[in-house]
């Protein structure tokens, strides 16, 4: 697997987000909380005002806004709303806490229904693309797959993170060379990573249904005799013995390095062969400074313990090296969050491919966007404390 050319994946990625979603006011309407609604209808009696708005995230992300400044435009010319945009941070870069990304300036009566879907296509957007960054960033030689689909609510949701993998991916590449994501689970959003289909190995239910991990083997490989073998290995908990199985049954696509082995060893157990002392001894092996400067539980586990460790994988590619499959690559996947890509970069441990979801932020508040009126028809005013809002808007809305 590997990743496709920064301006390539551009022109895929802005074909793919051209195509238009519905937007009108019925939709607005059912959507937005009651008392913007009503305080639209308190306006429409007492009389308009210009506004501006300041939108912002109280925590540091990377801007991720094309989604809802499209959908703003959908809105505005399908309701000839009279209203303006400012980018103050474009798509990809970092935002300090409290920095608003963008500014709205226009009629109040049209603006203060927006609110609550503007909301909504920003604030999951960056956070999940600053994690796809760091994530990136932290194992730059690693593709990855965003495999988040099935833990979204509904397509909408998998649609904003998946768009944000793509600016996070985009961010990594621009600072450091990083390969980052490169595809998705879903051929609905794999055309932004100019593919035509979705990503991926096989699920544990089709193991059980061929009834052995070479059989399934077998079975995909006579269906897919195109596509790189990608085998799950976890299921019978023989991760080595099935793993090293496959590739002699199928020794020529190992030799061409057309099979991939996924470990998704749950957290439950560790990987066939290993304990918690041999999980040492693999890391004292490789890499003896990481063990001295481990913070918590939770990171010593990503380097030692059960599941899909560092020491597993560094203890998966020995025995497939000794076994003579030094070109079959390792897929990783299970809690690959920020935090743990960190510690099995830091472990060096020898994985070619992650499959996550994990870029989806993980505490849901840290995505809570919010909007304030920051002036009224050119007059500065804002709630009390947010008198910082009003300084940063000068800079990029004239006549404020």
């Amino acid at each position: 697997m590997t990743a496709k050319d920064n301006n390539d994946l551009a022109s895929v990625f802005n074909d793919w987000v051209s195509v238009k979603q519905p937007a009108n006011a019925d939709s607005v309407a059912l959507r937005t909380d009651a008392y913007f609604d009503r305080t639209q209808q308190i306006v429409h009696h007492y009389g308009d005002k210009e506004v501006v708005y300041a939108v912002f995230l109280r925590r540091p992300v990377l801007s991720a806004p094309r989604l809802v400044l499209q959908w703003l435009d959908q809105i505005f010319e399908q309701e000839k709303i009279k209203a303006t945009y400012y980018v103050a941070f474009p798509e990809g870069e970092w935002v300090g806490a409290g920095q608003p990304i963008l500014y709205l300036k226009g009629s109040f009566e049209q603006l203060v229904v927006l609110e609550t879907i503007l909301l909504q296509k920003l604030g999951v957007c960056c956070v999940a693309a600053c994690n796809a960054f760091q994530m990136a960033q932290a194992l730059p030689e690693v593709d990855f797959i965003a495999m988040g689909a099935r833990h979204c609510a509904g397509y909408e949701m998998q649609e904003l993170v998946e768009y944000a993998a793509w600016v996070g991916t985009q961010a990594a590449q621009k600072k450091s060379g990083s390969k980052g994501f490169i595809g998705t689970a879903a051929a609905s959003t794999a055309t932004m990573f100019g593919l035509d289909a979705g990503m991926g190995t096989m699920p544990h239910a089709l193991v059980g249904y061929a009834g052995s991990t070479v059989r399934a083997a077998e079975m995909f490989h006579e269906q897919f005799p195109d596509q790189i073998l990608g085998v799950l290995v976890d299921y019978f908990g023989k991760e080595v013995t099935d793993g090293i199985a496959v590739c002699q049954r199928f020794p020529e696509l190992a030799d061409q390095g057309k099979i991939s082995l996924r470990l998704d060893t749950h957290g439950g157990r560790f990987l066939e062969g290993l304990n918690r002392q041999t999980s040492y001894s693999l890391i004292m092996r490789h890499a003896p400074e990481t063990l001295q400067r481990y913070c918590s539980e939770k990171e010593l586990t990503h380097l030692t313990g059960t599941g899909v460790s560092a020491a597993a994988i560094w203890w998966m590619r020995e025995r497939l090296d000794e076994a003579g499959f030094k070109k079959v690559k390792l897929i990783a996947s299970s809690g690959f969050d920020v935090t743990k890509c960190r510690m099995i970069a830091e472990a060096k441990a020898p994985v070619d491919c992650i499959g996550t979801g994990s870029f989806i932020p993980s505490r849901w508040s840290e995505t809570y966007a919010t909007a304030d009126i920051i002036a009224y028809n050119g007059q500065a005013l804002v709630k009390q404390g947010r008198e910082f809002l009003i300084n940063f808007a000068r800079q990029y809305v004239p006549g404020l």
